[in-house]
């Protein structure tokens, strides 16, 4: 008995595998010719993996469908679509897998599509499962784009190529954002402006509605901060005193140019953070180790920083200060929070857990508008300079003027290399100017000091208002007196107007920064590090804010922080805080140098 069963053994197990097919799983030479297959198709070599994927689907078996269905990809991806077809027709979808399935249907959408009949490929995407794999995921948002711009459907068409836009990286990426720009710029201001009121504020639609309103030379109003109660009330937390929501690290990253064309604005920066670090640990605050790494400003600079801040402990990371890194990195997963100090260049959101601060014109624009409008003028005249700063300021400000209820009744660019101002001013008034009417401007301070003088002789004597780019950074009151009257809103630590914060007048002479034309970076600086312990606390606690050099900061939901800036007026040639101002006396000095 043993010796027969020694004898059956063998031949059974023999019997087995050659009937594995039969029983529904491939056999060892099958899987080897599926993964040939796979490594041709994954080369590129489609043409090879189709041959691979139909000479095995010859052979039957359970598999078979499963392997003529890859042969169809692979010649749908080869471009021959005639015989894509012909063997998508011999697949019996019953016999395929579930996930088999989902890209039976995924195919027969993109042929459907291939074929001129976009409402099929959309009925079959329509049916696909809520959730699907990555890859699968990419496929049917191409599909259901494509499918909605041949049906003139330009908002679902955009609203695919957002959601397909995370997986896609470099010239393929840049050209999936540029096409769902044009597919909402071509819907139309209007349009889009009420498709964004429907919207939450962290919907991924926003920042592209915003890009293409740019384009359409106009923008979103913005949701201003309010302000509730400051941060850093003294709690009793065991045996110590400390301010409320203050969060102590151990040590934290700062990402900044140190080289290449960026490091003169990183090292204002560097040197405002370290200034009210320093103060900040004379006060009794705890401070953490703080390692410093050069971005080189660029994006993949940017992210190589990131990585080697986490690789040496990092557990919050402070930077980039460029667009393009802020962007790179906002692209990445992001295991330890981030603050970046600058908004991407593709407008998207932080994270979840992290946060954006930058000095932006478009909340200059708008924290005017909100001004004039509070001033009780309904009516406004916008002049600005050609720069990119200018122009978005300018928008930003028309765009909240009036959805607050005002209207811009006239506006001009200034001319280049002119002094003479003349025509663009009879352009701004051309229709007239209605009473309750004010003037903004977003100019630097040359162009200021020439266009009011000419306004005024053109009598055109209505209240004006500015961006901070109107203010030189240093008192000049023998060129300022042009600017009399003009009010602002700008940092309050360049006059010495924000309590509790290292003196500027002190500092004077010791940093060069501090009195030169990086003295806003440098203010942004001594923000960062002001920012770094209650970034958790301001998110979670709507109205609380942050008592800083360039205002005061708060944030929103979405990790925007947010700033209100002090408000001054030129009175005699002087930039003074005005009234409910955070300091009501002019800033230190004779009046020549800050």
């Amino acid at each position: 008995m043993h010796r027969l069963r020694a004898l059956l053994l063998p031949t059974l197990a023999a019997l087995l595998l050659a009937g594995c097919a039969s029983l529904g799983g491939p056999t060892p030479a099958q899987q080897a010719q599926a993964a040939q297959a796979q490594a041709l198709y994954a080369r590129g070599d489609y043409a090879g993996a189709a041959h691979g994927w139909l000479g095995l689907a010859a052979q039957g078996g359970a598999a078979s469908d499963g392997y003529r269905l890859r042969a169809a990809e692979a010649l749908h991806a080869e471009g021959q679509g005639g015989r894509a077809d012909a063997e998508l027709a011999l697949v019996r979808r019953s016999r395929l897998s579930a996930g088999d399935r989902t890209r039976f249907d995924l195919l027969s959408a993109e042929r459907a599509l291939a074929r001129k009949d976009p409402q099929r490929a959309l009925s079959l995407i329509a049916a696909l499962p809520a959730t699907l794999p990555p890859a699968e995921a990419a496929r049917a948002e191409r599909v259901q784009a494509s499918a909605a711009e041949a049906l003139g459907d330009r908002w679902t068409a955009a609203v695919a190529r957002v959601q397909l836009q995370p997986s896609l990286r470099g010239p393929a990426a840049a050209a999936n954002g540029s096409a769902i720009v044009q597919l909402l710029a071509g819907l139309g201001a209007n349009p889009l402006k009420q498709r964004a009121a429907t919207l939450l504020a962290n919907d991924p639609m926003l920042p592209w509605i915003e890009r293409a309103l740019a384009g359409l030379g106009t923008a979103l109003p913005r949701v201003l901060p309010e302000l509730a109660s400051p941060v850093g009330t003294e709690v009793t937390q065991g045996q110590s005193v400390l301010p409320e929501g203050y969060h102590a690290y151990q040590q934290i990253a700062v990402l900044l140019p140190q080289s290449g064309p960026l490091a003169a604005a990183g090292s204002a920066v560097r040197d405002g953070f370290l200034t009210n670090y320093f103060e900040s640990a004379r006060a009794g605050q705890p401070r953490p180790q703080v390692r410093f790494y050069d971005t080189q400003g660029t994006a993949a600079g940017a992210v190589a920083a990131y990585r080697q801040a986490i690789a040496d402990g990092a557990q919050l990371v402070v930077g980039p200060l460029a667009r393009e890194g802020v962007a790179a990195l906002f692209a990445q997963p992001l295991p330890v929070p981030l603050l970046a100090l600058n908004h991407p260049d593709n407008g998207t959101s932080p994270p979840p857990g992290s946060a954006e601060f930058a000095l932006m014109p478009e909340s200059e624009g708008a924290q005017a508008a909100a001004r004039m409008l509070a001033d009780g003028l309904r009516n406004a005249l916008v002049f600005h300079g050609d720069d990119d700063a200018a122009v978005r300021a300018a928008r930003a400000f028309a765009a909240q003027f009036q959805a607050g209820g005002g209207e811009v009744v006239g506006s001009a660019q200034l001319p280049v290399g002119s002094v003479n101002y003349a025509s663009a001013i009879r352009s701004a008034v051309a229709g007239g100017v209605p009473a309750n009417a004010g003037i903004f401007m977003a100019v630097r301070p040359e162009q200021g000091r020439l266009l009011l003088p000419q306004l005024r002789v053109a009598r055109l004597r209505q209240p004006a208002y500015a961006t901070a780019s109107v203010y030189g950074l240093r008192n000049d009151p023998n060129l300022d007196r042009d600017l009399d009257g003009v009010e602002f809103g700008d940092a309050p630590w360049l006059f010495e107007a924000q309590p509790g914060l290292p003196v500027r007048s002190e500092l004077s002479g010791q940093l060069p920064d501090v009195d030169g034309r990086a003295a806003r970076l440098f203010a942004f600086g001594m923000d960062a590090w002001a920012l770094v312990p209650y970034l958790d606390w301001l998110r979670t606690h709507p109205g609380s804010y942050v008592s800083g050099a360039t205002g005061q900061l708060t944030a929103d939901a979405q990790g925007h922080i947010q700033r209100v800036p002090l408000w001054l007026r030129f009175d005699n040639g002087l930039a003074r805080p005005l009234a409910g101002g955070l300091q009501l006396s002019p800033p230190a000095g004779d009046g020549t140098e800050p």
